[in-house]
């Protein structure tokens, strides 16, 4: 169902691309746009098992695109390094595949659970009394929820070699 990787000396292993997954500060999501134009936004995020977490507005293009199709890809780059003498960068990057919902019910385990996840991986500096108020606006967000499909990372051949890749 999903491509092999063309330059399979650059594949990380699942462990590798796991941990850049796990560790990004944020990544692309990629969506299916309007009139057949793809659209893809820099968006913050967190992971806890096979599902990656976000956090929306009620509205908006993403919802849309959601809406109209529920299979999305999200891309994180852990680094980007140009070598300018080399005529190349050195770079890590994964890419999960999968299939998001948007969960609206405030009853929904997956809404708060998101959101504590983001707390905690944004804001774990802040206070019990801030981080409660801040969790008690459920009602003014949704929280959409990718389910991890198939996850794949690449990094330069260089790092490959050297095991230099995150």
């Amino acid at each position: 169902m999903f491509r092999e990787m063309r330059r399979s000396k650059q594949i990380l292993s699942q462990e590798a691309a796991e941990k850049i997954l796990r560790e990004g500060d944020f990544g692309v999501l990629a969506l299916s746009g309007d009139d057949g134009y793809s659209y893809a936004v820099p968006i913050n995020y967190a992971v806890e098992g096979n599902k990656i977490y976000f956090h929306s507005a009620k509205t908006g293009h993403k919802l849309d695109a959601i809406k109209n199709n529920d299979k999305v890809s999200f891309c994180v780059v852990d680094r980007h390094e140009v070598i300018s003498e080399e005529f190349t960068t050195y770079f890590s990057s994964v890419i999960a595949f999968g299939r998001i919902r948007i969960v609206e019910d405030n009853d929904d385990p997956d809404k708060l659970r998101g959101l504590e996840l983001l707390a905690d991986k944004y804001s774990s500096a802040a206070s019990a009394e801030r981080r409660a108020k801040e969790l008690g606006r459920l009602s003014a967000l949704v929280v959409p929820v990718m389910t991890i499909e198939h996850l794949t990372g690449k990094a330069a051949r260089e790092l490959v070699k050297r095991g230099d890749f995150s």
